[in-house]
């Protein structure tokens, strides 16, 4: 199959389209399978760690990785210099089509390793964070890549076992930023500053709005004791939480998905405690 054509020979759309991003995908496909030896791991030290601890932590060192892994260059990508100016710069690479791609980590649960069981279920911590607007993203050029990785038995060495990765996708940035934003406000949140702090309603900002009450829309806290009518959304761009129908098909794969009923329930209690959709002083996107 013929590879990307060159930046320069791309006709200029408003937007990154379906088939570049298959195209992107395929350039990228043998990803897949690609196991991080350098991290192994004992299989008997697993039992003391719940998934989303050791998820955390290997996500953290396969991100270091990934740029330094022989493979890499081979499927076009090269780490991007970065556009925030922080140690988490946005994008995280670029592909020698000139698409740029921000990388997300899902750690997938491995039924047949033997782990400490949480309680109750952990949310995967992946997220598109704050950090990531329409100030910074080009429609046209950026992409997510989400890598989703399993820790698997070593060939070579039955008693370890390290990252690997087991399937990947890849998205329109704009369109998920879009949909991410659009549920903040949906609910009756709103942006802080140029797309600075995501907030949602506190307690005391759903009852104001109950009673019809002007809402105070220049300050927000950072928990509930504070008594301000919006608080800092803290689980803000959590992959899971986010209504991308093409995202919620490729989580849902692995399970990692809110069920139609719940989220249904969820919509309608947020409605009841907003009050009528055409109050004036809802905030708006």
């Amino acid at each position: 199959m013929p590879g990307l054509a060159a930046e320069d020979d791309m006709p200029k759309a408003s937007r990154i389209t379906p088939g570049e991003l298959s195209r992107l995908r395929t350039e990228l496909q043998p990803l897949i399978g690609m196991q991080f030896k350098q991290l192994s791991l004992p299989k008997v030290a697993m039992k003391a760690f719940e998934p989303s601890q050791i998820g955390t932590i290997v996500g953290t060192l396969m991100d270091a990785l990934i740029p330094h892994l022989p493979d890499i260059p081979t499927v076009g990508l090269t780490k991007h210099e970065g556009t925030i100016g922080e140690r988490e710069g946005y994008p995280d690479y670029k592909h020698t089509s000139g698409f740029r791609l921000e990388l997300k980590l899902l750690y997938i649960d491995n039924a047949a390793l033997e782990m400490k069981k949480p309680p109750t279920p952990r949310e995967p911590s992946a997220r598109l964070t704050q950090k990531v607007t329409v100030k910074n993203v080009d429609p046209a050029m950026d992409a997510m890549l989400l890598i989703a990785y399993q820790l698997q038995t070593q060939e070579a060495e039955p008693g370890a076992v390290s990252p690997t990765i087991i399937d990947l996708e890849t998205f329109s940035m704009i369109e998920l930023i879009e949909a991410r934003d659009k549920r903040l406000t949906d609910a009756g949140g709103r942006w802080f500053g140029n797309y600075e702090t995501p907030g949602v309603l506190s307690k005391v900002g759903k009852a104001k709005m109950r009673r019809a009450e002007p809402l105070d829309t220049t300050q927000y806290g950072r928990k509930e004791s504070e008594g301000k009518d919006f608080n800092e959304d803290t689980n803000f761009g959590k992959l899971k939480r986010i209504p991308h129908a093409g995202l919620r098909a490729f989580l849902a794969k692995y399970r990692v998905t809110v069920g139609d009923q719940e989220q249904s329930n969820n919509l309608h209690k947020a409605l009841e405690e907003l009050g009528p959709l055409d109050d004036p002083e809802k905030p708006t996107s």
